[in-house]
């Protein structure tokens, strides 16, 4: 993994907090100007000055870890500004602007645990951060994002991207191995034993794809992406229409424009329905006109990781991933 996910503060706080060690929660919940980091970014700062995360390129971590501290001391949480406005006349932002830390030291472990336990059912998990405290919302709570709602700060932990990628040969090795290497969890399904072959010894979930007219038993959810690699359009003619009903928030498929005129004629043809067809990305990836499997993978990374982040969050909160079958 290139660098830490929201998910792994969560985790490296928990292991300290079992191992004995006691934490603090920081938590970004305002900006003034710019900030190199958003609203929600956190890190998670052990009593021994090891901590997780960053707000910076590095010019505030230190006095940050220096708070985190002094709260694991007193053992209140409290809310404290960095930058423009603050009371820290030393510390400056090379951006100019300032923003808002909420400080939460010694968490209960009970809370951190159940949130990861729902973050790895995929569920969406939700931190209710106060100057009272840490809790998990209650599930019927609507939750229209990571913010302030009323005197909590709601911090939400969207369950990982999941690409499941159909194809073969070096494409879809390409855009497993960069996926897996960004923090996407990858599922590769193939008909060809080379690509099964490498993908495996890797340590990539792989599997055969044995039929052309049915999909193997998928999880699939409105955080995963669906997206097919083939240049030989006979193995997605039965596969595509039925990844179309998968409740995913993006299902496409590579090709030239002339490819998804002729793929889109053949699902009208095979009788999908024309909302099902709407839903078929057929402008895949960032960069046009890839023509090395490297490029393409990260052109379709880029795009996959863009929607994902725009994916409404409030509508899916506690849904229970979907088996797809046939």
């Amino acid at each position: 993994m290139i660098a830490t996910m929201p998910a792994d503060i969560l985790r490296f706080a928990l292991a300290r907090i079992e191992e004995g060690v006691d934490v603090a929660l920081v938590t970004l919940t305002g900006i003034e100007g710019s900030s190199p980091r958003a609203i929600g970014a956190q890190m998670a700062v052990a009593a021994d000055g090891h901590y997780v995360g960053s707000f910076s390129g590095g010019c505030i971590e230190a006095a940050v870890v220096a708070e985190a501290i002094n709260t694991l001391a007193d053992g209140q949480p409290r809310l404290v500004r960095f930058g423009v406005g603050s009371p820290y006349l030393d510390i400056r932002l090379p951006c100019g602007g300032g923003i808002d830390l909420l400080f939460n030291p010694r968490p209960d472990v009970r809370v951190i645990a159940e949130a990861l336990a729902r973050h790895d059912r995929r569920e969406m998990a939700v931190l209710r951060l106060s100057e009272s405290g840490v809790d998990v919302a209650a599930e019927q709570d609507r939750h229209p994002g990571t913010g302030w709602q009323g005197t909590d700060f709601h911090h939400c932990y969207a369950p990982a991207l999941r690409i499941v990628a159909l194809g073969q040969g070096d494409d879809l090795l390409a855009l497993a191995r960069l996926a897996t290497s960004f923090g996407a969890s990858v599922e590769a399904l193939s008909p060809e034993r080379r690509a099964l072959t490498a993908l495996t010894t890797e340590g990539y979930d792989a599997a055969e794809l044995r039929s052309r007219t049915e999909l193997p038993a998928l999880m699939s959810d409105p955080w995963t992406a669906i997206i097919f690699l083939f240049h030989d359009r006979d193995w997605e003619e039965h596969l595509l229409p039925h990844a179309l009903i998968a409740p995913a928030f993006y299902v496409g498929a590579i090709g030239s424009q002339r490819t998804q005129r002729l793929r889109l004629a053949a699902l009208e043809a095979a009788g999908v329905s024309t909302g099902l067809r709407d839903r078929l990305r057929t402008a895949i990836g960032l960069i046009p006109a890839t023509r090395d499997p490297a490029t393409l993978a990260l052109s379709i990374l880029a795009q996959l990781v863009e929607e994902y982040r725009l994916v409404d969050s409030r509508s899916w909160i506690s849904k229970a991933a979907c088996n797809i079958t046939r």
